[in-house]
């Protein structure tokens, strides 16, 4: 089954996770850590965001919201997209059906901050190197990256899957549900991924969650801080 095809029945009728309205607590900690350091600077009126695989634009929706951020949304979910534009009711926020392995339709430097937030591990290396390069071509000079996605250090499930279902490239394992290959990322790969493209101000991991009997039983997430200087 084709992803937007697993995605369009999730948002109808969530089954493979459940799917929530409310911002990500990881989003809200970098807007925390951006007006500690920065004041407004980053987060006003005049910035201008893309949600990159924005889902139903909780994210995006919350930045709007909270800080009267404007800009866009794309995903490959026209259901996503459908609920993303009923929730997002006046703000000035676009959401449109689009791949995040195409070239971003926005002009270059045109935006303040960008997301991919549990997006690119869908993507093959050379459509992560892509999409690096579009998010590279559009974000203006001092612009920021948020980036969330699944963290393999010292997660047995992901080893587990990657041991199981081999996916088509080192670190992706074809997922046993959506029948598409995911990848995982290391600290250390992503360091040097974005290593000479975007600055890296701060790495945050969630916890190592284990059951009584020491087995894991929650996916780890990895959120980078980036910014282009």
């Amino acid at each position: 089954m084709p992803q937007k095809d697993f995605w369009n029945k999730q948002y109808k009728n969530p089954t493979h996770l459940e799917l929530s309205d409310t911002a990500s607590e990881d989003l809200e900690k970098f807007t925390r850590y951006l007006l500690r350091e920065h004041g407004k600077k980053f987060l006003n009126v005049t910035t201008k965001t893309v949600d990159l695989g924005c889902g139903n634009g909780r994210n995006l929706i919350y930045l709007a919201k909270e800080f009267g951020v404007h800009g866009f949304g794309y995903d490959t979910s026209k259901e996503a997209i459908m609920q993303a534009r009923k929730n997002a009711g006046g703000l000035q926020l676009t959401f449109e059906v689009g791949s995040i392995a195409d070239p971003i339709p926005l002009p270059d430097s045109s935006v303040m901050l960008a997301l991919d937030m549990m997006s690119s591990h869908v993507l093959l290396r050379h459509e992560r190197e892509h999409l690096r390069s579009e998010i590279l071509r559009v974000l203006r000079p001092g612009g920021w990256l948020f980036f969330k996605s699944f963290l393999l250090d010292d997660d047995l499930n992901a080893e587990r899957m990657l041991r199981e279902n081999p996916g088509p490239e080192i670190g992706m394992y074809m997922h046993p549900e959506i029948g598409a290959p995911e990848y995982v990322w290391t600290e250390h790969a992503l360091r040097e991924f974005f290593n000479g493209y975007l600055t890296i101000h701060k790495i945050e991991k969630s916890f190592k969650h284990r059951h009584a009997d020491g087995s894991a039983w929650k996916r780890r997430t990895i959120c980078a801080y980036l910014q282009k200087v």
